[in-house]
This record gives structure tokens, C-alpha cells and sequence, in this order.
């Protein structure tokens, strides 16, 4: 059995060494104003405040600050916890995935398929709407989806969720990022578009290549897998893997028909309706409880089987809460604008395309304490932009930076709710995750710094 790595313990040590920042680093701040319902850092304001050093009573204080600020988060886990486990009870999920994995077994050509087709859907997700929180649910479906076709749980959780993140990072159209940071560089909406198709197309295929990659491995050697002994512990790894072909009930297509239309509603809910993470996690009980009605439950197995799957999620809730609380204390310790004003002040000195390269690793950094992608732009682009003007590049090359510091590296940061959401599901250990993801993000880093050289070289506009 492998040790896992404590993620929680890890996290509250950055909130801990943070604290200690505070003791060390001057205050300083940049003011603020309010437009459209958004709080924007005004350029050229920073100006030293007096410090304000975490003290024990702080640093106690701060992951519960960080859980009531996160709050939105968590309770989508819960609910999406609580939903997923009544459907799984029906077993609607374990028979269809297995009928399933039998039609791709009697038709091998059209396994290879499987991979890129379903990550480029995802990759479309994040690349028109910011698909990000919304792949969580699907995490759940793809991994004994992807076990039942001899791949693990890496692969299943990388379908959905690196799908999504390699069009996140590659965004075309999403409002979220390209949208707010592009009105906030004051350039026209979605201008740029063209070099953002290139960008997306090789973010995706990229991504699709080193899943395809490891899951031809993994098909081969089931043994390498650095999550085996997890898939060999998970509840109902017989049955999905089993070779006797399980009974597909007329209460088994319902809820399954359920499941279906409510992710054709999910995304007319999140394009059309403007949804966000309160809209779907209503949409997933109403779904969870209509199954377990239509799956013939009775209603203490129904409210037993939500409190197990919302159980599970206590611990993802922890880390959440904690992750948040390093924000919350560079904040309060009035330290997160002193980074950021010292990080800006180096690229000043850079020749543009280094500069470019600059802006992306700052992104990065900044990325580390603010997870969301339109709170980042509030914060970065207002001082990112009229940089750029001062050393020579196009404010489309700020958003481009922003946009990739904001998207490619997200899925590795266990300080990201998002991310530790997701492996949290998964019941895969961050510690794993990040050797296993170490080659892609090495790959996308360079591919970051490359694509940004080439964007100054050619004046992206």
C-alpha cells in the first residue's frame, strides 16, 4: 500500500508560513474601485500601509474564515456527494457502464476513439463557457467508465477534468476570463480570436496525447498504475469488472434517462440561463431524488444514501476551507498586493517577449493565492495592462498571459478548490496527482512561454 501525502497538513503549513510573511514583509496596498459590480486595483496606487502581522489567533481563525468564504464550493460537493451516491445506489450507473464497456469491447475500433472524442467535448466546455466546477459531477460517471475499458481512475478523472482545463487554459470565447480581462484591458470583446484557435487546438491535442499516451500504458500494465491499489479497494470494482452480464432493469433506463436529460438541461442552464454553481447543484438533488424515487428506493434509503455521499466530501471540505485561508490571510496581512507590486516591478526591466514570459509565471504565482479566474483578472489586469503599454507589448498579449497563468496551472495547485474538489471525488491523493500530471505541466509551461514569444514576435493585437 502506498502512503499518501497530507495534503491538509501541507496546506495549513502555507497558511502558517504566509502568517510568518507578515511578520517580515511591510504592508502595502493598492486602492480600489467598484465598476459594474466589480472591485478593480487602480494602476500606479500602490502605496505602503501599515502592517498588520497574523498572530496564532489568526492563523486559527483563517480556515474558518476561508470555509464560510468558500462556502459556495463546498456545498456543491455536498449536494453533488449526496446525488451521485443515490444514483449510484439504484445501480442505474454500474449496469449502464458496464453494457457500455461491452459495445466498446465488441467493437475495438471504436475504443480509440473514446479518449479524444470525450475530452475534446470538454475541452469545447471550457473553451466557450469556462467549463471548470461543472466537470466535477462528470468525474464521478468517467471513472468506472474508464475502468470498465481496462484504463484507471487518473484516466477517468483526466477525461472531464484535464478536458476541460486544456480548453479553460486555451479559451476562445469564455466570459469569465478572455471576456473580463479583455473589457477590463479595454480591447475590443473577443478580439484575438484567431491566434486563440491555434492556441486551443494545441492545448487540446496536446492534452488528448499524453492521456491517450498513459492510458495505451496502463491498458498494457494495469500494474503501473500509481493509483492501483486505490481502483482495487474502490466499492463495486467486481461487478463493473466482472465478466457476468448484469441485468439492465426498465428502472435502470429511467434513471439513466434522467441523468441524460438533465445534462442536456445543465447546459442550456449554464449558456442560456446564466447559470452558476447554486443553479446546478439544485438541478443534480432534484436529479439525485427523482432517481432514487424512480429507482425504487424507500425514503430512508434515499436520505441514508445522500448523508453517505455527503459524508465522503468532508475532507475534500477541509482542504477547501483551508486552501482558501491562505488568501484570506495575505489579505488581512496586508502582504498579497506587496507580492504583487514586486513581481510587476521586475518585468519592467525585461525586453517585451521575456516580458510576455514574465507576466504568464507572475500569473502563476498570483494564481497560487486566487483561484477565481474573473477575481483574478479584477485584480491583475488592471495593473498588467498599462504595463504592458510601458514595455513595449500588446495589452492582448497581458490578457494571453493572464490567460494562461489563470488556466494551465490550476490543475496541479492543491491550494486550487477546484482541483483538490476534484480529486477529492476522485479519492485520488494530490501527491499522486502532481507526479502523474508533472510531464504535462512541464510540456504546457514551455508551451506557454513559446506560444507568448511568438505572439510578441508577430504583434498580436
Amino acid at each position: 500500500m502506498k502512503r499518501s501525502f497530507n495534503t491538509l497538513l501541507m496546506i495549513y503549513a502555507v497558511v502558517v508560513a504566509v502568517a510568518v510573511l507578515t511578520w517580515i514583509v511591510p504592508g502595502g496596498a493598492y486602492q480600489r474601485v467598484v465598476t459594474e459590480g466589480r472591485t478593480l486595483v487602480m494602476p500606479n496606487s500602490f502605496a505602503p500601509v501599515e502592517s498588520n502581522p497574523q498572530g496564532i489567533g489568526d492563523v486559527l481563525i483563517a480556515p474558518i474564515t476561508g470555509f464560510i468564504q468558500a462556502a459556495h464550493i463546498i456545498a456543491f460537493l455536498f449536494v453533488i456527494g449526496g446525488a451521485f451516491m443515490i444514483i449510484q445506489d439504484t445501480g442505474a450507473v454500474t449496469t449502464g457502464i458496464q453494457r457500455l464497456s461491452y459495445t466498446f469491447a465488441r467493437k475495438p475500433n471504436l475504443q480509440k476513439f473514446f479518449i479524444p472524442v470525450t475530452m475534446t467535448i470538454f475541452s469545447l466546455g471550457g473553451g466557450i463557457f469556462g467549463m471548470c466546477e461543472e466537470t466535477m459531477p462528470f468525474v464521478i460517471i468517467f471513472i468506472p467508465l474508464a475502468r470498465s475499458l481496462g484504463y484507471d481512475s487518473l484516466v477517468g478523472t483526466a477525461i472531464p477534468f484535464l478536458g476541460a482545463a486544456a480548453g479553460f487554459a486555451g479559451s476562445m470565447l469564455n466570459p469569465f476570463t478572455v471576456g473580463i480581462a479583455q473589457s477590463i484591458a479595454e480591447i475590443p470583446l473577443y478580439s484575438g480570436l484567431e491566434f486563440r484557435v491555434v492556441v486551443w487546438v494545441l492545448s487540446t491535442v496536446i492534452m488528448c496525447a499524453f492521456v491517450m499516451w498513459y492510458a495505451a500504458k496502463i491498458r498494457k500494465n494495469p500494474d503501473a498504475s500509481p493509483v492501483r491499489d486505490i481502483d482495487l479497494a474502490r466499492p463495486g470494482a467486481q461487478a463493473i469488472e466482472g465478466e457476468t452480464e448484469m441485468p439492465f432493469t426498465r428502472s435502470h433506463k429511467l434513471v439513466l434517462g434522467l441523468f441524460a436529460a438533465a445534462i442536456i438541461f445543465l447546459v442550456y442552464g449554464i449558456l442560456e440561463l446564466k447559470w452558476y454553481i447554486n443553479e446546478i447543484a439544485g438541478l443534480f438533488l432534484g436529479l439525485g431524488l427523482l432517481s432514487g424515487v424512480v429507482g425504487r428506493m424507500s425514503a430512508n434509503a434515499i436520505t441514508d444514501s445522500f448523508k453517505n455521499g455527503a459524508k465522503d466530501m468532508i475532507g475534500v471540505a477541509l482542504i477547501i476551507g483551508c486552501a482558501r485561508a491562505i488568501l484570506v490571510v495575505a489579505e488581512d496581512g496586508k502582504v498579497l498586493d506587496v507580492m504583487l507590486s514586486s513581481l510587476s516591478g521586475v518585468i519592467t526591466h525585461l525586453h517585451p517577449a521575456i516580458a510576455a514570459q514574465a507576466m504568464f509565471v507572475v500569473q502563476g504565482i498570483i494564481n497560487f493565492f486566487v483561484h477565481s479566474g474573473s477575481g483574478q483578472a479584477a485584480l491583475t489586469m488592471p495593473i498588467m495592462a498599462p504595463l504592458a503599454d510601458v514595455i513595449g507589448l500588446t495589452r492582448q498579449i497581458a490578457v494571453l498571459a493572464f490567460q494562461f497563468g489563470e488556466g494551465w496551472i490550476n490543475p496541479i495547485l492543491p491550494t486550487s478548490g477546484v482541483t483538490m474538489g476534484v480529486l477529492g471525488l476522485a479519492g485520488i491523493p494530490w501527491d499522486r496527482w502532481f507526479k502523474w500530471m508533472l510531464p504535462a505541466q512541464i510540456i504546457f509551461f514551455v508551451l506557454a512561454l513559446s506560444l507568448l514569444a511568438i505572439a510578441h514576435f508577430i504583434g498580436y493585437q
